[in-house]
């Protein structure tokens, strides 16, 4: 099903907010974020969703990246302003069945990402070399 999805990136000191999920005998990791839906823009489901997801009021900076897989994937940088991270109330958590596999909110080190199963690959890089430019006029 085609479905655009918007996402955040949310990085703190030397990490980044992901989503660890195991599904059908993997483990993989991706941004938090999910399905626009039909009166939101990208940005605004991409804040919802790191409020359900992650339980964290974000402030949604720039677009860094479209991606499309089964429609079109907006990753938006932003900053926390509120919560605590893995306090979110969304569906993933809260549905018994685990059908979907398991949702596992958590702080990755930005220099891991290279050698975990993060998908979007591209995205995963693309905050790499923003995190080295960063840490090269800090």
């Amino acid at each position: 099903m085609m479905r655009n999805r918007g996402a955040m990136i949310l990085m703190e000191k030397n990490e980044v907010a992901l989503i660890r999920r195991y599904r059908d005998g993997n483990f993989y990791y991706v941004f938090p974020g999910g399905g626009i839906e039909k009166d939101e823009t990208p940005a605004q489901a991409a804040k919802r969703e790191a409020l359900e997801e992650l339980g964290l009021v974000v402030k949604v900076k720039e677009c860094i990246a479209v991606i499309p897989y089964h429609g079109m994937q907006y990753f938006f940088l932003g900053d926390i302003i509120d919560g605590v991270l893995g306090t979110g109330k969304g569906e993933e958590f809260t549905e018994e069945n685990g059908e979907r596999g398991t949702y596992q909110p958590l702080w990755v080190k930005i220099e891991d990402l290279s050698t975990l199963d993060v998908r979007p690959k591209e995205v995963a890089a693309k905050v790499q070399s923003l995190y080295k430019e960063y840490k090269s006029y800090h």
